[in-house]
């Protein structure tokens, strides 16, 4: 796969005569709603097998080789050079494809209103064959240690048709948010806690979920012993009805961070427990806060490096967003929130208001400003395929399990095609 991001008089049809593909299957791989107008700055992926590299200043073919994971001899052969040859800048080198590394993929996907969507079936149906897991949000534990269960409707056979293991994802949410002290009793109330893990197995053997993935957010600080010992208990209790069990972790990167969200979360115990973890490596730009990426590559790497400390990287499934923000400027603290858009929607916002993509290389995140019809100003931080191949840069380096997506439904046709083309998803 190629991404080229849109130049100035770039059209679909001379970016296919520069790649050797067509405008056709531009458009249909990208989804591409108005072909015609496309915006500067946007990336788009090329569907070609292997991609094409332009020299730049002070390359060599050996470093070329070392950024694609090949050697200078390979690219030299492919491309009928000699490897000692001094390559102009611009020359348009062939990048052969490389062996694909194996992945585990997990899809969060929340149903909302008591009903699933068209939209979420769509995408539960059409992104099942690059998931490794599935994971409905989320049973809800309620003060009697019942689960109140997210519509469902046909996720299973969705799943079993494509060989994708169902996620049982538990939280301690109630009606205003993750209830603290909810999670206080859930820790500290051993019968509550029998009766809470004999009702999630009853549900896991009656549903088919394979997984027991355990989201407990903003639980006091104070119990992290108690949080810890309750996995164990979980753990031992789950393995022996043949379930798996995995946690979500807040994105600390220190083991003493403080904070409601970081403190009840021991990496450390939890890469001991826990079959895997996700990270939950998003939102340092969140809806009250103000514009920045949402997934920054500096800090979601600090993260990583230092869940690294505590547990192997074969546990580890980096958390990825979907979407992104559309800031109104400007940002005052506790006044409007962002609006969550999808990177499909982002571009068209850039469209619509005439405004070119901006890319910042320290955060690898795409942005851009623009005013709207009332005259107020705004600031859009989302995710295109550059954003996201440096997340797979990161996995593969680190050589990490997988990768969990926060959520599916959200329009962007880039990633699963890189996904698809760069990694084979391990399935049950």
């Amino acid at each position: 796969m190629q991404i080229h991001v849109v130049k100035q008089g770039d059209s679909v049809y001379s970016i296919a005569a520069q790649y050797n593909s067509t405008a056709s299957a531009i458009i249909e791989a990208n989804e591409l709603e108005t072909p015609g107008n496309l915006v500067v700055g946007q990336a788009i992926v090329i569907p070609i097998a292997g991609s094409f590299y332009f020299v730049q200043p002070g390359d060599s073919l050996y470093s070329i080789a070392q950024k694609f994971g090949t050697t200078a001899d390979q690219l030299a052969q492919v491309n009928g050079i000699q490897a000692g040859n001094t390559l102009p800048a611009g020359f348009k080198l062939y990048i052969p494809e490389q062996p694909k590394s194996p992945i585990a993929v997990n899809g969060y996907i929340e149903p909302s209103g008591g009903t699933v969507s068209d939209v979420l079936k769509g995408a539960a149906e059409n992104r099942a064959p690059l998931l490794t897991y599935l994971a409905p949000f989320s049973f809800r534990i309620q003060s009697d240690g019942s689960l109140k269960a997210p519509p469902l409707d046909n996720f299973k056979a969705i799943a079993d048709n494509n060989g994708v293991t169902l996620i049982l994802v538990v939280t301690n949410l109630g009606e205003n948010g993750f209830d603290a002290e909810l999670g206080r009793k859930i820790l500290t109330d051993e019968k509550f806690q029998t009766t809470l893990l004999d009702n999630i197995i009853q549900t896991a053997k009656e549903k088919g979920f394979n997984d027991i993935h355990f989201d407990m957010e903003f639980l006091p600080p104070e119990l992290t012993k108690k949080y810890n010992q309750f996995l164990k208990t979980a753990k031992k209790r789950l393995s022996a009805e043949g379930l798996l069990m995995s946690t979500a972790l807040a994105p600390k990167s220190s083991a003493g961070q403080k904070g409601a969200w970081y403190e009840a979360h021991d990496y450390k115990a939890h890469g001991e427990v826990s079959d895997f973890v996700v990270l939950m490596t998003y939102e340092w730009g969140y809806s009250g806060g103000p514009p920045m990426a949402v997934s920054p590559i500096g800090p979601v790497t600090e993260v990583v490096n230092y869940a690294l400390t505590e547990m192997p990287a074969s546990k580890i499934l980096l958390g990825q967003n979907l979407y992104g923000y559309d800031w109104t400027l400007p940002y005052k603290k506790g006044g409007e929130f962002a609006k969550a858009v999808s990177p499909q929607r982002a571009i068209q916002i850039a469209r619509e208001n005439n405004v070119p993509i901006s890319y910042d290389e320290e955060a690898q995140a795409p942005y851009f400003k623009y005013t709207d019809a009332e005259g107020k100003k705004h600031e859009v931080w989302f995710e295109d395929a550059r954003s996201i191949q440096a997340k797979f840069d990161l996995i593969k380096r680190l050589k990490l399990k997988g990768i969990s997506y926060w959520k599916l439904g959200l329009s962007f046709p880039q990633n699963w095609l890189l996904l698809g083309s760069e990694f084979n998803v391990q399935k049950k």
